[in-house]
């Protein structure tokens, strides 16, 4: 049976053929095919103006992003058989990048399937959705991912914002296996729990791997600040790399005590400190105290989530990183991080310049880093390509 028809206006065509999978609204012919029509996480057939087939689309008429291309063929629509078919393909890259099976499996539309987020760690797969179409497929998700990769437990991790986005309902739900509190993965050489039922997004953040991989020996025998840690991703990797002390800092309690457990698990307890509070007030009192770090890692939340948010996100960028800058030694290495999509590498340059110029020292770029081959960046859709982390090697000339 033929998928419902949704065309689109003259000329609208063009981002898709140079591989974009995004239908906007306003570029729905909605004489042809009234949006309205469309139950929210069906999938359609894409005409151009001219009735050429574009492909197969999830669709949610009350979005601004209304479809998503799944498929280029009308005869592949998304199913269990084309889901299995992407994660094969996905987890032939990871396997390719990685020596262990702790990785981000799926990448949204970098894999091919948007609005889907997959994490793995060993036997276990957390999953974000954050579409309606891919809402609609679930249990084929499921499905696919235990006929791949014969996991243990699965968890559906959908308590996330996005999802408000697209009118969906928050939850959490354990439809395959047994899935514990928190589960182990390596990264780097590095033991962690990730709490993935409990903490933050997926449980854990992959994103950075190649980034912490670099720090790793410039942190030896350097004492290390992890500001905005989450459980120790960077400050656990570095008291492990060699670093002679590393203090963790995070507005979150519970992310705190999961940083002395993985502090344990490497049995680099010894090293590593917490302080707990909001990172502007220590860094603040870490200041006043005259405390002075080798290396000063500034990893925060997205502070530019829309684009209305850009001049107060800079601004806020601005601060902790000249912050972060007082706090470094004679001669000190900064990590300026950033998951903000909106927020340009030049930008966060130009951030860390500003910084060093203010407190008159002399800043050397040493490395410009993104991320790792598990999020891989889909070169017609600029979204896909979001994180940043430069590290200046800063000293008074």
């Amino acid at each position: 049976m033929p998928l419902p028809a949704l065309y689109l206006k003259s000329n609208a065509d063009k981002r898709l053929k140079r591989g974009h999978l995004w239908v906007y609204s306003n570029e729905v012919d909605t004489e042809r095919s009234p949006l309205k029509q469309f139950e929210m996480g069906a999938q359609v057939e894409v005409f151009s103006k001219s009735d050429r087939s574009l492909g197969v689309a999830t669709v949610n008429p009350n979005n601004l992003i209304c479809g998503r291309l799944v498929s280029k063929e009308s005869k592949y629509p998304l199913d269990k058989s084309l889901l299995v078919h992407r994660i094969k393909q996905a987890q032939a890259l990871r396997d390719m990048a990685f020596p262990e099976p702790c990785y981000r499996l799926i990448y949204g539309d970098s894999d091919l399937l948007p609005g889907l987020v997959v994490d793995r760690f060993f036997d276990y797969l957390v999953v974000q959705i954050s579409t309606a179409g891919m809402e609609a497929v679930k249990d084929d998700i499921v499905e696919a991912l235990v006929q791949v990769l014969k996991p243990v437990g699965v968890l559906l991790k959908n308590d996330h914002a996005a999802r408000e986005l697209e009118d969906l309902p928050l939850y959490v739900e354990n439809p395959y296996g047994d899935m514990p509190e928190a589960v182990e993965l390596v990264e780097n050489g590095t033991r962690f729990l990730a709490p993935v039922v409990d903490g933050q997004k997926t449980g854990w953040f992959y994103d950075h791997r190649i980034n912490r991989a670099l720090l790793q020996p410039m942190a030896k025998d350097k004492r290390v600040l992890d500001v905005f840690s989450y459980v120790g991703g960077w400050g656990v990797e570095m008291a492990q790399a060699g670093a002679s002390e590393v203090i963790c800092v995070d507005a979150s309690a519970p992310a705190l005590d999961w940083v002395g457990e993985n502090a344990a698990l490497n049995g680099v307890q010894g090293k590593v400190q917490t302080m707990h509070g909001k990172a502007i007030e220590v860094l603040k009192q870490l200041i006043d105290d005259k405390q002075r770090f080798d290396v000063v890692v500034m990893d925060p939340p997205a502070f530019i989530k829309r684009k209305k948010d850009q001049k107060k996100g800079e601004a806020a960028y601005r601060h902790i990183n000249e912050l972060a800058m007082r706090l470094l030694g004679r001669d000190g290495l900064l990590v300026a991080g950033s998951c903000s999509m909106h927020l340009g590498k030049e930008t966060l340059v130009d951030i860390v310049r500003g910084a060093g110029r203010h407190l008159d020292r002399h800043v050397q770029v040493i490395h410009q880093g993104g991320q790792g081959a598990d999020h891989p960046v889909h070169p017609a859709i600029p979204e896909t390509d979001y994180l940043k982390a430069v590290f200046a090697r800063t000293y008074l000339p």
